[in-house]
C-alpha cells in the first residue's frame, strides 16, 4: 500500500494482494528483515506504467 510492492508481487503471481500483505507481515514479525527487503524492492523493481486510457 505504501510503495505497491506487495500489490505488484500479488499481481505477478496472480494472487490476492491481501494474502501477500498478510504473509509479509507475518515474516516481518517473525524475522524482522522484511523492512529491508521491502525498501530494496521499492527501489529496484521497475514501476508499472500508467495507462490513462483504461486498457
Amino acid at each position: 500500500m505504501i510503495a505497491g510492492v506487495c500489490g505488484g508481487i500479488a499481481k505477478y503471481f496472480d494472487v490476492n494482494p491481501k494474502v501477500v500483505r498478510l504473509l509479509w507481515a507475518v515474516f516481518f514479525a517473525a524475522y524482522g528483515s522484511g523492512l529491508v527487503a521491502y525498501i530494496l524492492f521499492s527501489i529496484f523493481v521497475p514501476k508499472e506504467p500508467k495507462n490513462f486510457l483504461g486498457d
